[in-house]
């Protein structure tokens, strides 16, 4: 979209909340801790009729050196430098304070337009506050309670006459786009009822990727180096990643919406409320993920977790592909290559023959390799079997070895039919489903990976009873 606002101020002034207001839903995590947000997250803002992209940054410290704070800082002052329009936004019950100042002091140094906006405005206890904020020269303070949507109204009358300014009309391509990005997570989830038209019209939307991992693997590297910039926060801090922040890309001419997540530590090492929240926000994405890269530190041995999250990733159905990161400084790559493949085959038997690509988000190398795995564990993920064809493998596989016995009597598999993709799921009909061995649903399954080309896929096989075989005279043939 042609048009940018960036809502910048200190720590814990409501940002984030007033960021999940203008684009409607709970994007950003909030939380009384000040500090929660880190790296940029941008969104679809709507006022009414007014359609803009929105950026919730860190807040704002006069730190200049080394750390992550400052690091915060530079990333906020470049979404400031991209922004059409910034908003200041001040706490209004606890007044200007100096850091209000400085920042107010920064950003008159700037060619942005900015728009002084008071939160926390309900009640007379922010009366004083209110009339302070005129104190730092950035015109008449808007008075709002982004908690509780008052004061929306006069945000609009300011914004209005920017957005909508001579030469500021959205064209065509931008309204669609607006469309594309407002509920992009909620599109997988959508499209699972899809039939083969609509398959076709989602087929031109963004290829959902989300990129996860333990935390300090490398995964905001990883994302930058496919980006060409350094759009997120990285470091040697373990767990600088708290929300899930989604990007617009695209490789070879194919969009794709990156989501860099917050690590995911064993479950008995999260006790804070703020990690708790990041957790979730990641189980959140990979549950509307299409495909999933796996980031592991190819330096030490595949570790518990790692499967943890992979098995995660294959429980929700989501497509999977390994990215062994820090390659440039691996000592033995064959080895470390054969350890993962081996590991993941002995402990990861549901998803067997996921892709397994060596990259180096440091060095750039390796990642051509990798976006062709996901596209193709994309493809696999949306494959279809004709019905014929899927009966006449199982008349040849109950052939080749039957059912086991039930009762001393056969167990009858009657017919099979693909239920739906994303991930291939199978209706069998059996003329006793809940007797059917697990061991032989697993070798089914097992074939159906091998004969129709499956790899890397969670294959789900559901058990029905009764049904006949409308395809019995064609699977004789």
């Amino acid at each position: 979209m042609s048009f940018t606002v960036a809502i910048v101020g200190r720590p814990n002034v409501g940002k984030s909340t007033l960021f999940n207001r203008l684009v409607g839903q709970r994007l950003a995590l909030v939380d009384d801790t000040p500090g929660v947000t880190r790296d940029r997250r941008e969104g679809v803002g709507r006022l009414a009729d007014l359609s803009f992209r929105v950026i919730d940054t860190a807040g704002f410290e006069d730190v200049h050196d080394e750390s992550l704070t400052s690091r915060m800082r530079i990333q906020t002052e470049r979404a400031v430098a991209g922004a059409d329009v910034a908003l200041l936004m001040i706490d209004a019950r606890e007044g200007v304070t100096p850091v209000d100042k400085h920042f107010g002091n920064f950003l008159r140094r700037q060619k942005t337009p900015v728009l002084l906006v008071a939160n926390k405005a309900e009640g007379a206890a922010a009366r004083s506050g209110l009339y302070e904020a005129f104190s730092l020269g950035l015109g008449d303070p808007i008075a709002i309670s982004a908690e509780h949507g008052e004061g929306l109204a006069d945000l609009y009358a300011a914004l209005q006459p920017l957005i909508e300014a001579p030469g500021r009309e959205p064209e065509a391509d931008e309204i669609e786009d607006a469309i594309l990005e407002a509920n992009v997570l909620a599109d997988a989830a959508s499209e699972e009822e899809a039939s083969e038209g609509e398959e076709s019209a989602a087929s031109k939307k963004p290829l959902q990727l989300a990129v996860v991992g333990r935390p300090n693997v490398g995964k905001s590297t990883l994302v930058n180096r496919f980006l060409g910039e350094d759009r997120l926060l990285t470091g040697p801090e373990a767990g600088i990643t708290r929300d899930s922040i989604s990007l617009d890309w695209a490789w070879r001419e194919r969009r794709v919406r990156l989501v860099d997540t917050a690590g995911l530590r064993r479950r008995p090492r999260i006790s804070e409320k703020l990690e708790k929240l990041s957790v979730g926000d990641t189980l959140r994405t990979i549950r509307f993920a299409e495909v999933v890269v796996l980031v592991l530190d190819a330096t030490q041995p595949l570790e518990k977790q790692d499967l943890t999250i992979a098995r995660l990733v294959a429980d929700e159905g989501r497509a999977m592909v390994i990215a062994a990161t820090k390659w440039d400084i691996v000592p033995d790559r064959q080895a470390a290559l054969t350890g993962i493949t081996d590991r993941l085959q002995h402990s990861l038997p549901q998803v067997q023959g996921i892709w397994v690509v060596p990259v180096s988000g440091e060095k750039g190398t390796g990642l051509d390799h990798l976006m062709e795995a996901v596209f193709e564990a994309h493809t696999v993920w949306n494959r279809r079997i004709p019905t014929p064809q899927l009966n006449r493998w199982l008349a040849a596989v109950q052939e080749r070895h039957p059912p086991p016995l039930v009762n001393g009597r056969r167990l009858r598999l009657r017919y099979m039919t693909q239920a739906n993709t994303r991930p291939p799921t199978f209706a069998l009909f059996a003329s006793k489903p809940g007797e059917l061995a697990d061991s032989y649903r697993r070798y089914l399954v097992n074939l159906l990976r091998t004969d129709f080309d499956l790899p890397g896929v969670p294959i789900r096989v559901m058990l029905r009873g009764g049904g006949t075989n409308p395809y019995h005279d064609k699977t004789a043939r």
